[in-house]
């Protein structure tokens, strides 16, 4: 929970920004002490954002990620004790949601990443203090960017794919995120613009943790190949082989 008016209200033990911002402080001295590559984890504070700005106009060699649902949500979604929005790092304020946004479409946090935390029920369905945190990312990660950020103009389509794959690639030198010849055929098919209701029970995870149920998304992934082979066709996962099913209206692509 973050430390700020909504805990004081809840009544909860808040972890203050300052409790991430002075670690990524020391971790960015550090970095610029041995030269080494700094990779910042699941960014939540605004002035976390500032200082790998900051690090990243020095020349530092450091990246970072956030996840779709600091980019989404805050401390005030929590609501009556949702233990569904009880995650590690904590939802932080408006403004630091906002600052997220901004170093996502500046380039400033590099990557996307789901932090996909699957829980068994009984380990979200206990009081707030003793449920355990994270939910649920994959499978409604691209959705949220579309809907959330994309389609209100915050994030142009361009960048969002970028964040979501060639940002992870290069944060991890990775030769990957890039369609050329030569390169292996990873490739995910989206439709930006469809529109669905989330449904964490027909879900490819066998937990079901997501505050996002009954959210209606605009825009999903709707094919994934892996080295050239359809493993992933119209939200059904299995080993397609090299040809590209027809899908349930029967077309084919």
């Amino acid at each position: 929970m973050n430390e700020g008016t909504v805990s004081a209200l809840l009544g909860l033990k808040g972890s203050p920004a300052e409790a991430e911002t002075a670690r990524v402080a020391r971790d960015l001295l550090l970095a610029e002490l041995t030269g080494g590559h700094l990779h910042v984890q699941h960014v939540s504070t605004a002035r976390s954002v500032a200082l790998i700005a900051e690090a990243k106009e020095r020349g530092l060699r450091v990246t970072a990620e956030a996840t779709p649902h600091h980019l989404v949500l805050t401390d005030e979604d929590i609501g009556e004790f949702d233990a569904e929005m009880k995650v590690n790092p904590p939802l932080r304020t408006a403004d630091d949601r906002d600052a997220l946004r901004k170093g996502l479409a500046s380039g400033v946090i590099d990557a996307v990443a789901t932090d996909h935390a699957p829980h068994a029920h009984e380990e979200k369905e206990v009081e707030f203090d003793e449920a355990a945190s994270g939910m649920l990312g994959l499978e409604t990660a691209v959705g949220l960017v579309l809907t959330e950020l994309v389609h209100p103009g915050i994030l142009g389509l361009a960048d969002a794919v970028r964040r979501l794959s060639l940002g992870p690639a290069q944060a991890f030198g990775l030769d990957l995120g890039r369609l050329e010849t030569g390169r292996p055929a990873d490739v995910t098919l989206l439709d930006i613009d469809e529109t669905w209701t989330v449904d964490p029970g027909i879900f490819e995870s066998r937990s079901r943790n997501t505050p996002f149920r009954g959210s209606v998304l605009r825009g999903r992934p709707v094919g994934t190949v892996v080295q050239g082979r359809v493993v992933m066709w119209n939200g059904r996962v299995g080993h397609f082989g090299e040809e590209v099913p027809c899908t349930s209206s029967g077309a084919c692509a």
